[in-house]
């Protein structure tokens, strides 16, 4: 069986510029877990996952790091801090937004999907065509319901 037999066709989206307190309450009264993030032109940019809601909410730890001769080495990487502190101060979809946007082709198999969920440790996957147009969504809801 292929994506688009199983998928969810009518996507909520937001807009880039859309306040999170809108994506916020999109997804609480419409019980999504994730809302596409499109431009004006349509092309999907990332997606805003419960995730990063919650992530923004919480504290920002900053990097492990060693003082020496008046200097600082940072054990961990700083710009993943920095990018952290960007999303923990961001008030629009883009801000907060999960750019790493992982997507699947409409006619390929649910199979192919399941193991893309599995693979990457995420929960839907963004459905496009040929065009590269959102066309639906693939949760890993869609699948269960597909298989039993």
């Amino acid at each position: 069986m292929i994506i688009k037999d199983i998928m969810t066709t009518n996507v909520m989206t937001v807009n880039e510029n859309d306040t999170i307190e809108r994506c916020a309450n999109l997804m609480i009264k419409n019980n999504l877990s994730g809302l596409p993030v499109v431009n004006d032109e349509g092309d999907v940019l990332g997606i805003v996952t419960e995730g990063d809601l919650i992530r923004r909410r919480s504290n920002v730890q900053t990097p492990a790091y060693l003082e020496l001769l008046g200097g600082i080495i940072y054990l961990d990487n700083p710009n993943s801090f920095l990018n952290d502190v960007k999303k923990a101060m961001g008030l629009s979809a883009k801000e907060i937004m999960t750019e790493d946007l992982v997507t699947i082709q409409q006619d390929q198999t649910v199979e192919d999907a399941a193991n893309l969920l599995i693979q990457k440790q995420i929960k839907r996957l963004p459905v496009l065509n040929d065009h590269h147009d959102l066309v639906g969504i693939l949760s890993r809801k869609d699948i269960m319901s597909h298989l039993f």
